[in-house]
């Protein structure tokens, strides 16, 4: 199922290639637990308060900084150091596909806007290809910050994907 939203042709693709099926990558990315697990940039712990893993159905958390560095910079702007997300399902298709828009409304002096990411699982031998294509934000500085977070993610992902198989 899917709304009809396509990637921005200056979207950016992230690929990480796993020793997993994509059954497990689904199951870490659309459980509660498997969120928590992962989720997040490193310095951050994730908790996840309501999933509806349905187009139109949303995924809403609270990321709190836990380390120095992280606690430092959201302090420099500002924020709290617990922020509320949403996140809203915009394409579901177990286990290849999903999609969703984030609204980003956390940024000094930026009127808040949607954001679309796309992550595909694909099979690659005895384990999986991961592409994430992720939408530019409003500016490049945020669009790269942003990029490397998603990638700090998907290491994350690799490090519960180990735990996992121990």
């Amino acid at each position: 199922m899917t709304t009809d939203l396509t990637s921005s042709p200056d979207a950016a693709r992230i690929e990480r290639t796993y020793e997993a099926p994509p059954e497990l990558l689904w199951e870490l990315w659309t459980t509660t637990a498997g969120l928590e697990e992962f989720w997040g940039a490193d310095g951050f712990e994730t908790r996840v308060s309501d999933l509806e893993l349905k187009p139109g159905g949303q995924v809403c958390y609270r990321m709190t900084a836990t380390a120095p560095e992280q606690v430092a910079f959201l302090e420099d702007l500002g924020l709290p150091l617990t922020n509320e997300f949403r996140r809203t399902f915009t394409e579901i298709a177990a286990p290849t596909r999903l999609a969703y828009l984030s609204v980003i409304d956390f940024v000094p002096g930026q009127e808040p806007y949607e954001h679309l990411t796309t992550v595909d699982f694909q099979p690659r031998g005895d384990g999986s290809q991961l592409i994430m294509t992720i939408d530019p934000l409003h500016d490049e500085g945020w669009t790269r910050d942003y990029r490397d977070h998603r990638a700090n993610e998907l290491d994350n992902l690799a490090r519960a994907i180990e735990r996992r198989a121990r």
